[in-house]
C-alpha cells in the first residue's frame, strides 16, 4: 500500500500560504477555540505537512481542546487515547479477544476426531481479523475516512511506551505478528499532549512539530472567556481574569485552568452577580480552586484584598 498523502486544509498550492494560515485560525475560532499566532501556524503546517504535534505546556492552558477543535474544524472523527501510568500496549495497539478466540478452539474440539487434521488451520482462524479487539491507535491507523488522533498526556507513560509510538508516529503503520503490518488508509492528524511532568525522549520529540502553550494574556483571556460566556459584563469578565490571574501567581497545588475561569464566568452569571466582592469570591471560589489547602490561602492573600460587599471594586486592585 502506498503511504497515504497529508490532507491539505486551506487553500490550494496557487493560493498564497498565509491564506491558508488565517483559514485554520478562523476555521479554529468557528469551532470555538481562539489560538493564538503559534498554534495556527503549527495546526496549519500540521495539516499541510502530515506531521505529528507535541503540545506542552501547563494543565488547563488548551491543549487537549486544541484537539478537540480540530476535530470539529475539520470535520474529522476524534479518537482520544487517554494516557495513565501503566498503560500498555494492548490498551493503545490492540488485543486478542482471547474468550471468542477460546469458544472457537471448544467448537472445532466437539467436531470430532475426524477434524483433527483442521487444527492446524483453526490456530491460523483464530488470529484473524474477526478476533482482534481494536484499541485507539490501530483504530486510528486502520481509519478508511481521516481522524484526528489525541494521545493525551503522553508523560503519564514510560519510554517503553514512548518507543512503541515511533512506528507509528514515523510510518503511521502498526506491525501485529499475526497478521502482518497494518499501513494508514488515510492520514490521520496527531496531537500529543503532555504537562511537562517529565523530559519525553529525543526521538518522540524529532518525529514531531513543537507546540508551548501557556496561560494566556490577561487580553486573550477575557476574549475567550466572552467567547464562552458571550452574555458576562465586559468589566466584568476583565476583573474575573484579573483575579484569576492574582490566584494562578500563588504556589498553588493546582492553579486554576482556562476552562475554570470559563465555569466561574458561568456560575457568575447564574448568580447575578455585578462585581466581584469579597462576599462573592468567598462563596464561588471552590470553583477555581480545589484544593483544601489552597483554598485557605487564596482565601487569605486573594480573598482579603477584594473589597467589601456593596463597597464596589477598583480596576486599580488588579493583578499584582
Amino acid at each position: 500500500m502506498s503511504s497515504p498523502q497529508p490532507a491539505a486544509a486551506g487553500p490550494g498550492p496557487d493560493q498564497p500560504a498565509g491564506a491558508g494560515l488565517e483559514a485554520t485560525r478562523d476555521a479554529l475560532e468557528a469551532a470555538g477555540y481562539l489560538a493564538d499566532d503559534s498554534a495556527a501556524l503549527v495546526s496549519h503546517l500540521a495539516q499541510q505537512l502530515g506531521k505529528p504535534v507535541l503540545v506542552e505546556g501547563p494543565a488547563g492552558v488548551g491543549k487537549t481542546e486544541l484537539a478537540k477543535a480540530l476535530s470539529r474544524a475539520t470535520g474529522r472523527e476524534l479518537i482520544r487515547l487517554q494516557c495513565y501510568e501503566g498503560l500498555d500496549e494492548a490498551k493503545a495497539l490492540y488485543e486478542w479477544n482471547y474468550r471468542k478466540q477460546l469458544l472457537r478452539i471448544q467448537a472445532e474440539a466437539g467436531a470430532g476426531p475426524e477434524e483433527d487434521a483442521a487444527g492446524d488451520a483453526v490456530m491460523e482462524d483464530i488470529f484473524g481479523e474477526e478476533f482482534l479487539l481494536t484499541r485507539p491507535l490501530l483504530a486510528a491507523i486502520a481509519s478508511e475516512a481521516p481522524v484526528v488522533l489525541l494521545i493525551d498526556e503522553i508523560d503519564k507513560t514510560d519510554q517503553e511506551f514512548e518507543a512503541m509510538l515511533l512506528e507509528v508516529l514515523s510510518d503511521f503503520q502498526i506491525s501485529i505478528p499475526e497478521l502482518g503490518v497494518v499501513e494508514a488508509a488515510s492520514m490521520p492528524l496527531v496531537l500529543l499532549t503532555s504537562n511537562n511532568s517529565r523530559e519525553l525522549t529525543e526521538a518522540l520529540k524529532r518525529r514531531c512539530l513543537y507546540l508551548w502553550l501557556d496561560y494566556p494574556s490577561v487580553e486573550r483571556e477575557v476574549e475567550i472567556v466572552r467567547l464562552h460566556v458571550p452574555d458576562l459584563d465586559a468589566e466584568l469578565a476583565l476583573r474575573l481574569v484579573e483575579v484569576v490571574g492574582m490566584v494562578r501567581e500563588l504556589d498553588l497545588k493546582k492553579p486554576p485552568s482556562i476552562a475554570e475561569s470559563i465555569d466561574w464566568a458561568r456560575a457568575l452569571l447564574l448568580l447575578g452577580a455585578d462585581q466581584i466582592d469579597s462576599e462573592t469570591f468567598n462563596r464561588t471560589m471552590s470553583i477555581i480552586v480545589k484544593h483544601r489547602t489552597d483554598l485557605d490561602l487564596v482565601a487569605e492573600r486573594v480573598g482579603m484584598r477584594l473589597p467589601a460587599a456593596g463597597r464596589g471594586s477598583s480596576n486599580g486592585g488588579g493583578a499584582a
